[in-house]
């Protein structure tokens, strides 16, 4: 397992690297705007493996395993856009305040991530300016967009989550997270409920803060849009065929709730 050093530059992306955004149907209709903060697990050329072995780079601390099947067919389905980030949250969490400890963690669950350990702040700067900036700064964009072509616009940012925690089982099929908003949270509740086959989280596994989160406190109550984000168990959703049947279930649902929100909040 080599152990790469970045040369002392500016520069952390190069010849090699994919640019650390990833959209899906830009030009989408949908009121319905998706995030996926953690949907790939992609390691720059410079930073090596991190000192990390490929089967825990697997793991969740590297991704959000399975949500990037689901994110793309939802965005085809409900002809929405999908903005998502490439890169593994081990080298920076797109989905964390900078600065904070898990922002680029050099410990995750039990795992040490040794090539995180006592980086400069120099490096720590880039970073955050050439895979955590870009991506906010097009989901930015793309809300601008939207609020002058007078569009509207619910957030959604889509995540998953392990069956098992600190070796506790979770009951959990699925979760929707919130911290300030509860309007769309509460449509999918119920909605959720409502299928009579699933254990719904509300506010479970986790519960959205401005500590603990970045892109619903920043784009979406930051915004003042509508918004929730969406937990899915990892089992359901490992195998394409599983990303398939939850894909066309939230779309369906999310469907249904779009022809409320419009009533209620969309007018």
């Amino acid at each position: 397992m080599a152990l790469d050093t970045a040369e002392a530059t500016d520069q952390l992306l190069g010849e090699g690297d994919i640019p650390p955004v990833h959209e899906v149907n830009a030009g989408g209709t949908s009121p319905f705007l998706l995030t996926s903060d953690h949907y790939g697990r992609v390691l720059p050329r410079a930073l090596g493996d991190l000192g990390v072995t490929e089967a825990e780079l697997a793991r969740h601390i590297g991704w959000d395993i399975g949500i990037a099947g689901v994110a793309d067919r939802l965005a085809t389905l409900l002809d929405a856009h999908l903005i998502a980030q490439r890169y593994s949250r081990l080298v920076i969490d797109c989905n964390r305040p900078p600065g904070v400890a898990s922002s680029i963690p050099v410990i995750s669950e039990a795992t040490a991530i040794p090539r995180n350990d006592g980086i400069s702040d120099r490096e720590r700067a880039a970073r955050r300016r050439e895979i955590f900036e870009p991506y906010h700064r097009r989901i930015d964009a793309a809300i601008d967009a939207r609020i002058d072509a007078r569009r509207p616009t619910v957030l959604v940012s889509l995540h998953s989550f392990t069956p098992v925690y600190a070796g506790v089982a979770r009951p959990w099929h699925i979760g929707t997270l919130y911290n300030r908003d509860t309007v769309l949270p509460r449509l999918l509740l119920k909605h959720l409920r409502g299928q009579g086959d699933l254990v719904v989280g509300d506010n479970e596994p986790y519960a959205v803060s401005d500590l603990t989160d970045y892109t619903i406190p920043v784009h979406g109550e930051g915004r003042g849009l509508v918004n929730t984000g969406i937990e899915i168990r990892q089992d359901l959703i490992a195998d394409q065929a599983g990303q398939q049947q939850w894909a066309k279930r939230l779309a369906r649902i999310l469907g249904e709730i779009e022809v409320e929100l419009k009533a209620a909040l969309l007018k």
